[in-house]
């Protein structure tokens, strides 16, 4: 009888879940149907939902699904076309622009790491930043991220700004491969041995 039950509410939940996938993929032919996808599925209808916001008067719901968006899908490039716009509309004007540069650059193969680097120093300067945190938002929300982040974003970042960001996403729930993280390791001691040795610290709690 309780395999019954549980059989039972193994097919209900997969039933939920196909549907949720389905009526996120409608959302591309029919728009107008995304406030009725579930959030835990969101995804193609994450763009006309943080759209519609964009042409709304509240710049924080703006900013919030343009993060959500950018975090969940953060390519194609219009899609950050949407975050620096909802930047932009909360009054986040200069780091608006650094933010979409720096991440559309980040994601593209290839960008100059020396670019990269003299980017992260303005945009990721200060501690518990703009930048910061909307690197934490985006790298967090979105799993496709994580092994780009982690292979380059410790040759390129500021020591202190990655192992922050490594640090935030973590708190938030971002689960890396242990390997990475060593060998995220190795490359921030070798660039600064101090952070190196914090950093340690991260890789042993997560691994």
């Amino acid at each position: 009888m309780i395999a019954r039950v549980v059989w039972i509410a193994t097919l209900a939940i997969v039933a939920v879940k196909i549907a949720g996938l389905q009526l996120d993929r409608q959302t591309r032919r029919t728009s107008a149907i995304a406030q009725g996808v579930p959030e835990l599925f969101r995804s193609a209808a994450q763009f006309p939902i943080a759209a519609n916001a964009l042409a709304g008067p509240d710049p924080v719901l703006v900013l919030s699904e343009a993060e959500k968006l950018v975090s969940r899908r953060p390519m194609p490039a219009e899609h950050l076309r949407v975050l620096a716009q909802a930047q932009f509309a909360a009054g986040e004007y200069n780091q608006g622009t650094l933010t979409i540069q720096y991440a559309a650059l980040f994601l593209r193969r290839d960008t100059r790491d020396e670019l990269l680097e003299e980017l992260g120093r303005e945009v990721l300067a200060e501690p518990e930043g703009a930048g910061r945190t909307t690197l934490v938002d985006i790298v967090s929300g979105g799993e496709r991220w994580h092994n780009q982040f982690m292979n380059r974003g410790a040759r390129v970042m500021p020591p202190d700004a990655f192992a922050e960001i490594v640090r935030s996403t973590i708190a938030q729930g971002a689960r890396y491969d242990c390997g990475l993280l060593e060998q995220a390791g190795r490359v921030v001691s070798a660039r600064d041995e101090a952070i190196g040795a914090s950093f340690a610290e991260i890789v042993d709690d997560q691994c």
